[in-house]
């Protein structure tokens, strides 16, 4: 009861060849046997040991000796002040 015989075959055949399509069947097939191929290919190579990577390098530690008012902390981007644009600005001539 659990293997397929000929006339199963050509019934499941005709099934897909009225779903499909005759055009369609060959495409399908293919993009289907191409999955099955890079399927294989990745766990062929999952199995591999994997290569032991070298250990992260350290970042270099910067140290602020100066703390006055304007100086930018380690981690932070400086801050520029806005600078007015002389050709919008309210000026008491116009």
């Amino acid at each position: 009861m659990g293997s397929l015989g000929p006339t199963e075959l050509i019934i499941i055949g005709v099934v897909l060849v009225l779903l499909f399509g005759a055009t369609r069947l060959p495409q399908t097939a293919k993009g289907l046997g191409q999955a099955l191929k890079i399927f294989k290919k990745e766990v062929r190579d999952d199995d591999r040991p994997q290569e032991v990577a070298a250990p992260p390098q350290q970042q270099p530690v910067y140290h602020q000796t100066n703390t006055t008012n304007g100086s930018v902390q380690p981690g932070q981007q400086p801050v520029q002040q806005p600078v007015e644009d002389p050709q919008h600005t309210n000026s008491p001539n116009r």
